[in-house]
Parts: C-alpha cells; sequence; structure tokens
C-alpha cells in the first residue's frame, strides 16, 4: 500500500513537474515573442485597470493567451506603471520592451501649428478641424475664452504665438490656446522691456499691434525692421500708416480677395487709410520675429513702400519717390 502511495505520489511530482516545465516554456516564448505582428497605437484610457488593458491588448490580436499576461501583470507589478496616453508599439516590441515605454511615458504625440499671420476666425476653424484635439472652444463664446485665458482684452486676436506645439490624445483645444497665450504674453513682456527708446507705444498691447501689421506686410524676414521703421516714423509724424492688410481685416467676411478704391475710403475701425494712429486690436497673429522687428524697428529716413515685383518692397522717403514706384510696379518694372 506505502509503494502504490509512493508510486503515485511520484507520479503526480512527475506530471506536475512536466505541466509545470511546459507552461514555463510556453511563458518564456511568449516574454520573446513581439506583442503584436505588426505596428500598432495602444490607447491606455483614464482609470484602465490592468485586466481592461489586457481585453484592450488581446483585441487588438496581441501575442499570448489570458493566462500569460495575468501571471506577467503579477511578476512584473504592472499595476504601477499603466499610464494614460497613445504608445506606438512597434512590431519588435516584447512585453517586456512594451512595458518599459509606457513606464517611462513614451506617449505618442502629435503637433499642432499656429501659422503667422492668421487671424483669430482662420486660427479657429483649423483648430476645429484636428480630429485629435477634445474640442471644446467651439462651445465657447470669445469672452468665455478670453476669461479663461486670464485676459482683459475685448478679442481674441493676436493673443497666441505662432509656433508648433506638441500634444497627446485627450489634450483639448483650450489646453492648446492656453500654451500658446502663455508663450505670447512671455515673449511680448521680454520684448516690451527691452524695446527702443521713444517708440510710439504706450503699452505691450500696442507693440502686439504693430507686429501684427508688420507680419501681415511681409513675408520676408529681412524687411520686418525696416518695415516696422517705416511705420513707426509714420505714427511719429502724425501721418497715418495706410497699409493694406488693416482695411481688409476691417473688411472681414466682405473681403473677396480684391481691395478696391472704395475700400480704401470706406471708414472702419481699422482703415488706417481713414484714420490715424494704430488699429484697436491686432489684424493677425504675429511672429516672434515681427514682435521683435517692431520693438527694434530699423533707423531710417523711408515713409513708403510699394511691392517690387521681386517678392519684396521698395521703400521710399518722399511722396514723389514713392508715386513714380507705384506707376513703375504698376506697369510690372522690377524696382
Amino acid at each position: 500500500m506505502i509503494k502504490k502511495l509512493f508510486l503515485a505520489l511520484i507520479f503526480v511530482t512527475t506530471v506536475t513537474a512536466v505541466v509545470g516545465f511546459y507552461y514555463y516554456q510556453q511563458y518564456q516564448q511568449f516574454l520573446l515573442q513581439p506583442v503584436f505582428a505588426q505596428e500598432k497605437i495602444l490607447e491606455i484610457k483614464k482609470g484602465q485597470n490592468f485586466t481592461e488593458f489586457t481585453h484592450n491588448l488581446l483585441s487588438k490580436q496581441a501575442n499570448g493567451k489570458p493566462w500569460m499576461w495575468r501571471l506577467f501583470a503579477k511578476l512584473e507589478k504592472v499595476g504601477g506603471w499603466l499610464k494614460v496616453g497613445e504608445f506606438n508599439i512597434s512590431q519588435d516590441d516584447t512585453p517586456i520592451r512594451m512595458m518599459e515605454k509606457i513606464k517611462n511615458n513614451k506617449v505618442l504625440t502629435y503637433h499642432f501649428t499656429i501659422v503667422e499671420g492668421l487671424n483669430w476666425r482662420e486660427l479657429k476653424a483649423k483648430i476645429l478641424a484636428n480630429d485629435t484635439l477634445i474640442h471644446e472652444v467651439g462651445d465657447l463664446s470669445d469672452e468665455q475664452l478670453l476669461k479663461l485665458l486670464g485676459s482683459d482684452k475685448a478679442t481674441p486676436e493676436g493673443l497666441f504665438l505662432p509656433e508648433t506645439y506638441q500634444f497627446v490624445r485627450g489634450d483639448s483645444d483650450v489646453d492648446l490656446l492656453k500654451r500658446a497665450h502663455r508663450a505670447l504674453i512671455q515673449g511680448l513682456e521680454k520684448q516690451w522691456q527691452s524695446r527702443d527708446a521713444n517708440l510710439p507705444y504706450k503699452t505691450s498691447y500696442q507693440l502686439l499691434i504693430m507686429a501684427s501689421i508688420v507680419e501681415k506686410e511681409t513675408s520676408l524676414a529681412s524687411e520686418r525692421e525696416i518695415v516696422s521703421g517705416v511705420f513707426v516714423r509714420r505714427l511719429q509724424k502724425n501721418m497715418r500708416l495706410q497699409t493694406d492688410p488693416t482695411v481688409i481685416y476691417g473688411l472681414g467676411k466682405n473681403y473677396d480677395g480684391d481691395i478696391r478704391t472704395k475700400d480704401l475710403k470706406t471708414d472702419t475701425p481699422y482703415n488706417t487709410y481713414t484714420r490715424k494712429g494704430l488699429t484697436p486690436t491686432p489684424i493677425a497673429m504675429a511672429s516672434m520675429e515681427s514682435i521683435i522687428a517692431s520693438a527694434h524697428p530699423k533707423q531710417g529716413s523711408s515713409l513708403y513702400f510699394v511691392a517690387n515685383n521681386r517678392g519684396g518692397h521698395y521703400f521710399s522717403d518722399t511722396y514723389e519717390q514713392h508715386l513714380k514706384a507705384v506707376k513703375d510696379y504698376l506697369k510690372g518694372k522690377k524696382l
């Protein structure tokens, strides 16, 4: 009887060892194989536990069986490394490599570029067309958005710094705009403190207004300081700025792509042909380069400029010189 029990014990032990070795081998193979046969984006949502995470993996045809992932969770103590976000899991990533990506928060990032020269209406449309950001701004009035930004201005126009911003899935458009606004204020105030002496700006906001006009007048980096210098001298001489982009901005949706003589004579708060001084608000998002140029305009004597048919502008000191340059421009001459 004792011999039979001993043999039975040996049998059970052997079977257990064989089975255990089999599962051990299976698990080791599981650890060495890639999680996915091809690259996939894995999203971990807020509040997701490891069981839900495992179900998500297996629903995406991940390598391994549920018991393997349960054992993996227990041995690797995965409860502490689940991070919210999207992760790019390549076809070479094993479970351990995947775990390291998530543990080290290697989240998939997206990019959104605020292009210099866009006005607020155009920027808002671009934001709402982005299908990765969570959209909140579409349900907000401009006044509500300004309150969230902590701004005392009358419009969001010009209040966001043109840059490329990184974000992750789950971020909202308001989150992104807050960052762009903070970047704008920090950069603007720095330039305001270091601005040249005797400029015709009473506030940093007026500096921003000038920068937005410079932004719309020239796309050439080499011209920004020169254009800024022209506008500064005109303001100092109590001359009207007489710049077409401000007229276009004042026309709003009524602008059809052509600016006419009647438009130049139609008075709006933004028509710098009919009104002296700066416009009441910025007319676009100004780059930091345009802000710097407006804080440090180029010294000189030019008061006028016209397109030179070369992609830039021709600058003149007198009205007579300017009229001749305009005639040559209309004839198609390269100035």
